[in-house]
């Protein structure tokens, strides 16, 4: 074509019409033969003049109301490209269509070229809104369409668009970018917001595909049509951190001020956003927010971009004999001093640019393919496919130095290109990266610069913190237990020790040291209860469990169905009438020790099935996060450790219902049995008293340790010392009277003494002996008073006998 070949005009959001030329033959400026390759034919591009339109450049041309174009000599207003100027210098065949980014407009203006002379063979539409249209209709008039400024990913489909190339890449092509930054910053877990268009749509759901293959979460996804509010207070409720944020540079306004509303930047956040926005975006004062410019840049400060590369960092002179600087330079001399920054598109140009080579040398490369075919660009129409497949596969092929860089299409008929990273350091932008996708190159320049030490989490920082219950707690109820056991082995000792005593004897020594050791084992609970993940390994803590569960049960079925046994034999023996009393059988030892046995049975029986079903394990109490005083960018996690299974609260409802309705049967016995006086048991009144404290401590002590299970010493200071003060009672009130007794009254002492006079046991029927003794006394009893009887009668009789005496 030309050798000053820049671009399309950035502004020009509509399409292009290449068609064969009139008077045939193409003039090349700069260029000799070797280097490009003549074609028989020339190209134009043409301008059709409708409505008010403006071509702008070197030369100011107006649509007249007659159709025509003015020649005017008013100075340029904005960027021509030079490849369109060169070529409005040298043809009068050069015709290009304006319009607006339009998918409506764009559609009427279409079908009045096709069905207008001259044929079309190429169709160069600019936005994505118009190329989606232009390409998806292309097919049915055999038209190949090559765009420079559309990144829709949607027409990557080569189903829907084949004939579609454009030099602009898909947005897609961002998407491996972030996802190595995030990589390489260590973030799993990232949030997006985007604005409700096609375009950004696809972007997202690719980059969703690509996070996903990664290993990465987004956890938060939200969009907006016009009003971005909701989704930036969704945004922060939902605690993200890592926002990628995909919009127009309008929205981008408009979400950035709800972002310094809602505080939603600083040291804690990182916002990703795309990299084509006019470099002062922040800055213009925009009516539909109401921010300060100072507001926005606080709120923008440190994010990051990621930008395609369209204009080559390296100093190559490419096809068109050109440096990017030189294109560069040559484009802000056509700006005539018009600042770069506030012209939308200017970052495109060097695409535009390209998109003209690019179509230059594909249509060269059709000649000789052609011309061995007998055919000619001149004869294509819209029903020759064969002309359109050939520039089709020399599109495809295209490979060339352009001033954006390496122009090669992938399948899909999109622009491979390199990525830019840039992030906003004290309001303006830096580069700190390229990223090369087709060969996963990351070039870092190492240059970043965060708020804080580093880049942030990609989350509150949760700290898991276990509760332990509090050692100075643990160590004052151990203490306790530790005494209460010794007292135990005292009371055990003592009581197996005069066990020959006739007083000890009566009040069935061996239930009272099944009592003694049931108590033991109990206080020996309160250890493996105040142990936790301080003392020992998780993977341990189901033993400590197990210890828990035996130690308490076992204890619990020694100590107090001992006690019960007796006070339930009182009640069974001693309650009847009097005449009743004499027909039962004496009490025999065996059946007490039987009645304990069936009781420590159950118990066990219960936690064999218990453990064999649903044995206990640890489980973790997730509480609250809390916010600590000295880092607000953590929370704590309090996490506390229990002993459990699976139906806990089911086996928990079986064991405490029977075991009250237990205590409340104790209860109810030991109420009935206050007033029965014998000497088979001597103590059960004892055994009565220490029912009811037992049971009252029990009976309060379960339900309180349910509800404040989640309140480590608090549950465990309720439980243990229930325990202990249980023990201790039973163990005082059952073992101290008699103590007392035997070292007061010497009971013992003259006892022994007897027992080593004599050479003979004590350990004789002493019961049986009591109880001979009160039938004889009842027979006596009997004999006296039918003594007293007889006595009476014969009295009367003698009163009787004397009364006529003394008539006489």
């Amino acid at each position: 074509m030309y050798q000053h070949l820049s671009s399309f005009s950035p502004f020009f959001s509509g399409c292009a019409i290449i068609r064969p030329p009139r008077d045939g033959g193409i003039r090349y400026r700069g260029l000799t033969q070797e280097q490009v390759q003549i074609l028989p034919v020339d190209y134009e591009i043409e301008y059709i003049c409708r409505g008010n339109r403006v071509i702008v450049g070197p030369k100011v041309r107006k649509c007249l109301a007659n159709g025509t174009w003015t020649d005017m000599t008013l100075p340029s207003t904005c960027c021509e490209s030079a490849a369109i100027s060169d070529a409005a210098h040298d043809s009068d065949s050069l015709r290009i269509n304006f319009l607006i980014c339009d998918p409506g407009e764009a559609t009427k203006l279409l079908y009045d070229l096709l069905y207008t002379e001259p044929i079309k063979i190429v169709l160069m539409p600019g936005c994505s809104g118009v190329s989606t249209l232009v390409a998806e209709a292309a097919r049915m008039w055999n038209l190949i369409v090559l765009s420079y400024g559309s990144s829709s990913p949607a027409l990557s489909n080569r189903q829907r668009f084949p004939t579609f190339f454009r030099t602009h890449p898909s947005a897609t092509l961002h998407n491996p970018t972030r996802v190595r930054l995030f990589q390489k910053w260590k973030w799993t877990r990232i949030a997006t917001i985007q604005q409700t268009t096609e375009v950004f749509t696809s972007t997202l759901d690719d980059l969703e595909q690509r996070v996903k293959e990664a290993g990465i979460e987004i956890s938060v996804r939200q969009s907006f049509l016009t009003d971005p509010a909701v989704a930036v207070k969704n945004l922060k409720r939902q605690d993200a951190r890592i926002i990628v944020g995909l919009f127009y540079e309008t929205e981008a306004r408009k979400v950035f001020c709800e972002v310094y509303k809602e505080k939603l930047y600083g040291k804690k956040y990182v916002w990703f956003l795309i990299g084509w926005y006019a470099d002062n975006w922040f800055k213009i004062k925009d009516p539909a927010i109401n921010c300060t410019a100072e507001n926005m840049a606080e709120a923008v400060e440190g994010h990051v971009t990621t930008e395609i590369v369209m204009l080559n960092p390296e100093t190559v002179r490419g096809v068109s004999n050109m440096t990017s600087q030189d294109f560069l330079a040559a484009l802000m001399s056509r700006l005539g001093g018009k600042n770069p920054e506030e012209t939308g598109g200017f970052q495109e140009a060097p695409l535009a640019y390209d998109a003209v080579w690019a179509l230059a040398l594909a249509l060269n490369k059709t000649v000789a393919p052609l011309k061995a075919r007998g055919r000619r660009l001149e004869d294509f129409n819209y029903n020759n496919h064969d002309i359109t497949s050939e520039i089709y596969r020399a599109l495809n092929t295209s490979s060339f130095e352009g001033v954006s860089g390496q122009v090669v299409f992938d399948a899909q008929g999109s622009r491979m290109a390199m990525t830019l990273i840039e992030q906003l350091q004290g309001g303006s932008y830096k580069k700190i990266g390229y990223y090369d996708s087709s060969q996963k190159n990351l070039s870092w320049f190492g240059n970043d610069v965060w708020i804080g030490a580093g880049p942030p989490a990609d989350r509150t920082v949760v700290i898991e913190e276990y509760r332990f219950l509090s050692q100075k707690l643990f160590a004052a109820v151990s203490v306790f237990a530790g005494l209460g056991i010794l007292l135990g082995i005292v009371c055990l000792t003592f009581n197996i020790y005069n066990g020959n005593v006739r007083y000890i004897q009566n009040s069935q020594p061996y239930l009272n040291n099944m009592t003694a050791v049931g108590c033991m084992m109990a206080l020996a609970a309160v250890f493996p209860l105040g142990i936790d993940g301080h003392h020992v390994h998780r993977s341990q803590f189901p033993v400590v469990c197990q210890f828990r569960l035996w130690l308490l049960g076992l204890g619990f079925s020694l100590a107090y169905g001992s006690m019960f046994t007796k006070i339930w034999w009182v009640h069974t023996l001693f309650t009847k009438k009097d005449e009743k009393k004499e027909k039962k059988k004496p009490l025999e030892p065996w059946k007490l020790y039987a009645t304990v046995g069936v009781l420590l049975g159950i118990d066990f029986l219960s936690l064999v099935i218990w453990q064999g079903v649903d044995p206990l394990h640890i489980t973790v109490e997730k509480f609250t996060k809390e916010a600590p005083k000295k880092d607000l960018d953590v929370l704590v996690q309090p996490l506390l450790e229990h002993c459990s299974s699976e139906k806990m609260n089911t086996w928990l409802g079986v064991v405490y219902g029977y075991k009250g309705l237990l205590l409340l049967l104790g209860i109810f016995l030991a109420y009935e049995t206050k007033s029965v006086s014998t000497e088979k048991i001597n103590d059960h009144r004892a055994v009565g008293m220490a029912i009811y404290n037992v049971a009252v401590l029990c009976l309060i002590t379960a339900p309180v340790t349910m509800i404040l299970s989640s309140q480590q010493d608090a549950s465990f200071a309720f439980a243990s010392l229930a325990i202990v003060f249980s023990a201790y009672i039973t163990l005082v009130v059952l073992f101290v009277p008699k103590m007392r007794r035997l070292i007061t009254r010497g009971e013992w002492q003259s006892e022994q003494q007897d027992t080593l006079k004599t050479g003979s046991s004590t350990n004789n029927n002493d019961e049986e002996k009591s109880r001979q003794l009160e039938r004889e006394n009842r027979e006596l009893q009997k004999i006296i008073q039918e003594v007293k009887t007889n006595s009476s009668a014969l009295d009367r009789t003698l009163e009787c006998s004397l009364i006529p005496q003394e008539g006489v």
